[in-house]
């Protein structure tokens, strides 16, 4: 069937806007372009339609995973940094009751004939003056010279946490950067790929919706809205490694029917890896956030040792996961042609697997 041109269409209309292919990239690809891609050749079939939109998938969720990456210490960065500032806080209400201590300490001497030199640099608003100075507090009493100690002390300590603030800072910048870089290729890529699907059928694109994109057979329906929670079937929790994998593989089930969506960990839409984090998440365990993390977060098993419960990670650049529930299926959330659905392992180059618990 040959493939429609269609040159400024930028939705797919009609009845299919319901599918999930449909919602997935009207609300994920929003970029207005991406470079190489933006004009397709116009004589591409709709089996090359399909294929350049797998690959695109799959380039996107490599974006997907390093965006995911690149927030989680992002986040991390930012905690620290506020940790930071709460601590400089902290030390600067006890830097200034040590010098109130001290100026009452000066108003004394001042009373009683003079001010000493150390006692005035420590409550100089020069904290390098003072710094210098500070072997002037040698030449005081003992009580003064202790108290002119803790607060060149605590100068050093808060110009310490500034320091480290601003490296932080310095970090959260980056990262912020390259956040921004990542969502840029990812909704290049979502855009280009819809811009493709647009040029089929409505007929095509729901077969490809239906198929998914690597070619699955299995049934998935044309309504994107989510039906009933769906039980894990008694033999796929029985065969699981452990309570906590039969609880996961129990959460996959459940969420079949949300939709996919980059960067997002549930509890109502996923990512591939944010699919399994959440899965596990509900069984008590924490996941990293990455499928090229969560890969190395437990212990490996070959493909033939497989249970329910167990990650399967696909591709070279270990870009994708699901959840295993035996007799060679997974749960997934594959990528923005479909929602969270059950699949071969066999439909993607397999990377391997680990058994988290």
């Amino acid at each position: 069937m040959a493939a429609h041109r269609k040159t400024k269409q930028r939705s797919i209309g009609g009845n299919t806007a319901r599918t999930a292919v449909t919602i997935a990239l009207a609300g994920a690809a929003t970029a207005t372009g991406f470079d190489g891609i933006g004009h397709a050749d116009p004589q591409l079939s709709p089996t090359q339609v399909k294929a350049k939109v797998d690959k695109l998938y799959e380039e996107a969720e490599a974006a997907t995973e390093k965006y995911n990456g690149a927030k989680e210490k992002a986040d991390k960065a930012e905690t620290h940094l506020d940790t930071l500032r709460d601590e400089a806080a902290r030390r600067q209400d006890r830097l200034n009751s040590a010098r109130d201590a001290l100026g009452s300490m000066a108003a004394a001497q001042y009373r009683s004939g003079g001010l000493d030199p150390a006692v005035q640099l420590a409550l100089s608003d020069d904290p390098d003056q003072y710094l210098e100075g500070a072997a002037l507090a040698e030449r005081v009493g003992t009580r003064q010279s202790a108290a002119v100690a803790g607060v060149r002390k605590q100068l050093r300590e808060i110009e310490q946490l500034r320091g480290a603030a601003q490296v932080e800072l310095t970090s959260l910048t980056s990262r912020q950067k390259e956040l921004k870089q990542q969502k840029k290729t990812i909704n290049g890529k979502l855009d280009a790929a819809r811009r493709l699907l647009s040029r089929l059928t409505p007929e095509q694109r729901t077969q490809y919706a239906e198929r998914g994109a690597a070619g699955e057979q299995q049934h998935v329906s044309r309504s994107s809205a989510r039906g009933p929670v769906q039980a894990a079937p008694s033999g796929a929790t029985a065969a699981a490694p452990s309570s906590r994998a039969a609880a996961a593989v129990s959460y996959a089930y459940a969420k079949l029917g949300s939709p996919y969506v980059w960067g997002a960990t549930g509890p109502d839409a996923f990512d591939c890896s944010g699919l399994a984090q959440a899965a596990y998440r509900s069984a008590g365990l924490s996941l990293p956030r990455t499928t090229y993390a969560q890969i190395n977060a437990g212990q490996r098993v070959s493909r033939s040792e497989l249970r329910p419960g167990d990650l399967v990670f696909f591709y070279a650049g270990i870009t994708h996961v699901g959840i295993y529930v035996g007799n060679g299926q997974m749960i997934h959330a594959p990528n923005p042609s479909a929602p969270v659905r059950v699949a071969p392992i066999d439909e993607m180059p397999f990377a391997g697997a680990t058994r988290v618990v």
